[in-house]
């Protein structure tokens, strides 16, 4: 019995991580840009906007059709 043909590694893998690592890097310049506003905010305000901010981004930011891109290969 041999085992199954291994698929090709798709490009779109390691091209994706790259993509992710460069958003995520650039939303953290963009919420540390913001960090000495926000610090003179009350702490419960400060929890609330880091909270939403480490959380909108997969939203906002086309995190989600690139984790489709990279496995499917369409974006839709």
């Amino acid at each position: 019995m041999t085992p199954p043909p291994q698929p090709d590694p798709s490009w779109r893998k390691p091209v994706g991580m790259i993509v992710i690592l460069a958003l995520i890097a650039g939303w953290a310049v963009l919420v540390a840009s913001a960090a000495e506003p926000v610090g003179r905010l009350p702490w419960y305000v400060q929890a609330v906007f880091y909270t939403v901010a480490g959380i909108v981004w997969i939203w906002i930011l086309p995190l989600r059709r690139l984790l489709r891109w990279m496995e499917l290969g369409r974006w839709s």
